[in-house]
C-alpha cells in the first residue's frame, strides 16, 4: 500500500471502515501483550525495550496536522524502508495524535493503519490527549471533530477510539542509550517497574501523571506545580536522578511547542519533538529525528545533525 492511498483512504473513510480498523489494532495489542513483544522489542506492562540497532523514526506531537505528518512519513521513506526485507527499522510516536486540529480523525486513522500495516515496526505511545479520563486535557475537542466525520456514529467511534487510547504504551527504552515518553519525568519513580506499570497504578500514585504532562525548567530545582494544571514542572536533578535510575544517557519527549520545532533542555540531558505547524500553536518550524539507534551518543546535543525540520 502506498503513502497516497492510506491519506486518501483516510479522507473516505466511513464510520464502519474506522470501527473496523480499531478492531484490528485492539487484536494486534492483545497479540503483543500475549507474547510480550512487538518484533525484536520486549514489552515490560507498557514500557517497550527496543534492541540498539537498526534505525527509528521518531515522531512528536501532530495535533491533526495532516500535511505534517504525510511530509515525515513521505521524505522519512518509512513505509519503503518498513517493507523491506531484513531492514530494521521503527517508527515511534511520542502521543498527541488529535485533539487540536481539524484532521484529527484522519490522523488517528493513518497512524492506526501503519500500526495494522507494520505491527512490529511501529510504537504508539499515549500522550496527554490520549490520557485516561481524569487526566486528559481541556478542552478536549475530538468529539466534536469525529461527529463532524461520522455524524451520529461519531460518538461510537470516539468511544471506541478512546478505550484504544488506554492500550498505548507509555515509554520506549533504547538499553544504556536513553528512554522516549510523552511529557516528563516521574519525579518519585523509583524503579524501572513504576514507569512500566505507571498505567496500573494511577491514580494512586502519580507517575504516569507526570509522564503524560510534565515540562522541564532551566528555572526550578525538584519539581514545581505546572501551570498546565496538571502535572509539574521538574529540574535538571530530577532528570538526572530519573536517568541515572534507568541506565541512560538522555531524555527524548514531545509535549511542548517550540517554535523551532525541537529544543534541548537540562545541559543536554533532554531533546523536545514538537512535528506539527499551524494554529493554535503558530510555531515557525516542526522537526522529527531519523536516528540509527547503534550510534553511542553521550547527549541528547549530539542528535541535533539527526534532527529533521520542516
Amino acid at each position: 500500500m502506498n503513502l497516497e492511498r492510506i491519506f486518501n483512504e483516510a479522507l473516505a473513510v466511513n464510520s464502519t471502515g474506522f470501527l473496523s480498523l480499531i478492531s484490528q489494532v485492539n487484536q494486534i495489542f492483545d497479540w503483543e501483550t500475549e507474547g510480550k513483544s512487538v518484533g525484536e522489542a520486549e514489552i515490560i506492562g507498557r514500557l517497550v525495550q527496543v534492541p540498539p540497532k537498526g534505525e527509528a523514526v521518531i515522531v512528536g506531537d501532530i495535533h491533526g496536522d495532516l500535511e505534517s505528518l504525510k511530509h515525515i512519513l513521505h521524505e522519512s521513506r518509512f513505509l519503503e524502508k518498513a517493507a523491506m526485507d531484513g531492514h530494521n527499522i521503527y517508527l515511534v510516536f511520542l502521543g498527541d495524535y488529535g485533539d487540536r486540529g481539524e484532521y484529527s480523525p484522519e490522523v488517528y486513522y493513518v497512524i492506526l493503519t501503519l500500526k495494522k500495516l507494520f505491527p512490529e515496526k511501529v510504537i504508539l505511545l499515549q500522550g496527554n490527549h490520549e490520557g485516561p479520563e481524569d487526566l486528559l486535557a481541556y478542552p478536549h475537542d475530538l468529539p466534536y471533530y469525529m461527529k463532524r466525520k461520522f455524524g451520529p456514529n461519531g460518538s461510537i467511534v470516539y468511544r471506541e477510539l478512546s478505550h484504544l487510547f488506554r492500550r498505548f504504551y507509555t515509554a520506549v527504552l533504547v538499553k544504556g542509550k536513553y528512554v522516549m515518553l510523552h511529557g516528563g519525568v516521574p519525579s518519585e519513580a523509583s524503579t524501572l517497574e513504576d514507569v512500566a506499570f505507571a498505567y496500573n497504578k494511577h491514580p494512586s500514585e502519580g507517575h504516569l501523571e507526570e509522564i503524560l504532562w510534565s515540562d522541564p525548567s532551566e528555572w526550578v530545582n525538584n519539581k514545581y506545580p505546572s501551570p498546565r494544571g496538571a502535572g509539574y514542572l521538574f529540574g535538571k536533578d530530577v532528570t538526572n536522578k530519573f536517568l541515572n535510575l534507568l541506565g541512560v544517557k538522555f531524555l527524548i519527549r514531545g509535549h511542548e511547542p517550540t517554535d523551532e520545532g525541537y529544543k534541548f533542555n537540562h545541559g543536554g540531558k533532554i531533546l523536545t519533538l514538537f512535528s506539527r505547524k499551524g494554529p493554535p500553536y503558530y510555531n515557525i518550524n516542526a522537526a522529527y529525528l531519523m536516528l540509527d539507534l547503534s550510534l553511542q551518543l553521550k547527549t541528547a546535543e549530539e542528535l541535533e545533525e539527526h534532527v529533521k525540520r520542516f
